[in-house]
C-alpha cells in the first residue's frame, strides 16, 4: 500500500474521532479515564511515535511534505513528552484535563477534525 494512502487514511481517521468527540464528548473524558489507569498511559505515547514514523518516512512523497513532516515532528515530540513527564505528572495533567467543561472538549474536537482535514489535503 502506498505510504501517502495510509497518511490519508490516517488524517480521515482523525477527523472522524474528532466528529465523534464534537458529537460525543463525555466520551473523550471516558477515554482520558481508560488511559489513566496502570501502564495505559503509555500507549498513546508508543501510537505517537509510530505515527511519527510513517510522518517522516511519506512526507517526501505528499503534495505539501512540510506540513507531513510538521505534524511528524508534533508527533514525535507529545510522545517523547509522555515519556519523559512520568505517570504521577501525566496523571494530574489528565485528571485536571478531564475536570474541564464540555466546551473546551468540543474545541479540541474541532482542531482535531481540522487536522484531520489538513492532513488528507496535504498528503
Amino acid at each position: 500500500m502506498n505510504i501517502v494512502i495510509v497518511i490519508k487514511l490516517l488524517g480521515i481517521v482523525f477527523a472522524l474521532v474528532g466528529i465523534a468527540c464534537l458529537l460525543r464528548p463525555g466520551a473523550a473524558k471516558w477515554l482520558i479515564g481508560f488511559f489513566k489507569k496502570g501502564n495505559r498511559m503509555y500507549l498513546p505515547g508508543v501510537v505517537r511515535f509510530a505515527l511519527a514514523v510513517v510522518f517522516f518516512v511519506g512526507a517526501r512523497e505528499c503534495r505539501y511534505p512540510w506540513i507531513i513532516f510538521a505534524f511528524g515532528i508534533l508527533f514525535l515530540l507529545s510522545g517523547l513528552l509522555i515519556f519523559l513527564l512520568g505517570p504521577a505528572k501525566i496523571r494530574r495533567i489528565l485528571d485536571w484535563y478531564q475536570k474541564q467543561p464540555v466546551f473546551i472538549f468540543r474545541v479540541i474536537a474541532v482542531v482535531i477534525t481540522a487536522v484531520g482535514v489538513i492532513i488528507v489535503f496535504s498528503a
